[in-house]
């Protein structure tokens, strides 16, 4: 029986810049649960400074160990919505869930503290395709003239899991309409962020926009869409996104409260298999001091999942 290779120090690890505004390739590392504070420390500087963090061969990793290295950065939590696999915080990514999510997104905005940050690791990869894309939302809020940060300060944005899917991705199959009626939206949520944000570790102002996104509080249809779209298109310049094409063994890192992501579904039938662990987040806090709220539900059986823990609401869930 051989003994498990040593755990890396920040003497062996290497931060490679991919981009200019974001994306950076970590070597030197074998991730998992054994990591000492040094080297934890060292990867979390790494991804609140680059914003999303990219690990290659990383094919030693089961679900115990992800969700271990996971552990390191905070709290994993599950789904609030669709079940896990491979044990209890390991979240399907591939073909029938999730896989094909061609859509800007930050994970799980439709509740208060949705996670701080996501780990994905690529089980299997398709032939050709199948890229993932991230985006800088500190450096998309940075690049605002100043009366656009003025306005985009002083709204707050209604997220919400209950979307018309059917509009974004016409082309689904009607079963696939319906697994997303019956699982996804199971219990419908609905919460009132900032459209900025304060980061609680950087300090910076960071977009909190999304497909999520259902409305701008206060503002007609036709004007929350056009502000809507103005402010997302600063988010999905090519100068603050990085691409990546994955192999089987990659991990990505990222900062969730700083970045939005896009699955890229262009390989066809292929299959693409990933799971994804996400650490949980805090209630966001705008530049005006006020915290995001819950508007729905009112009353949540379990209330584990960025609820509770400290988000204000209209109704029965008290802040703690």
């Amino acid at each position: 029986m051989t003994s498990a290779a040593p755990a890396a120090t920040p003497s062996t690890l290497t931060v490679e810049k991919i981009g200019g505004r974001i994306g950076a390739v970590i070597s030197g590392l074998r991730l998992g649960g054994d990591l000492d504070a040094p080297t934890v420390a060292a990867i979390r500087a790494a991804v609140l400074e680059h914003k999303v963090v990219f690990f290659r061969d990383q094919q030693h990793l089961d679900a115990d160990s992800h969700e271990a290295f996971g552990r390191l950065l905070g709290e994993p939590v599950a789904h609030p919505t669709v079940p896990s696999v491979d044990g209890k915080y390991a979240f399907a990514v591939d073909n029938d869930h999730g896989g094909r999510a061609n859509q800007w997104h930050s994970d799980v905005t439709f509740v208060p503290a949705y996670p701080a940050f996501s780990i994905l690791r690529a089980e299997v990869v398709p032939p050709y395709g199948g890229n993932t894309l991230w985006a800088n939302t500190a450096a998309a809020y940075a690049e605002l003239p100043d009366a656009l940060k003025l306005l985009a300060e002083n709204l707050r944005a209604e997220h919400t899991n209950d979307y018309d899917y059917a509009a974004v991705r016409p082309e689904a199959a009607s079963t696939e309409l319906k697994r997303f009626r019956t699982v996804f939206t199971s219990t419908k949520f609905r919460t009132e962020h900032p459209v900025v944000r304060v980061h609680p570790e950087t300090g910076e102002r960071t977009l909190l926009l999304g497909n999520f996104v259902k409305r701008l509080a206060g503002l007609r249809g036709t004007d929350s869409r056009a502000i809507i779209g103005v402010l997302q298109s600063h988010v999905e310049r090519p100068e603050n996104t990085v691409r990546w094409h994955w192999r089987a063994g990659d991990v990505a890192l990222w900062d969730n409260r700083a970045t939005q992501h896009y699955g890229v579904d262009d390989s066809d039938a292929h299959i693409r298999t990933l799971r994804r662990v996400t650490i949980d987040g805090d209630i966001p806090v705008g530049v005006d001091g006020r915290r995001s709220t819950l508007l729905e539900p009112t009353s949540v059986p379990d209330p584990s999942y960025g609820i509770a823990s400290g988000a204000s609401t209209d109704g029965a869930l008290p802040e703690a």
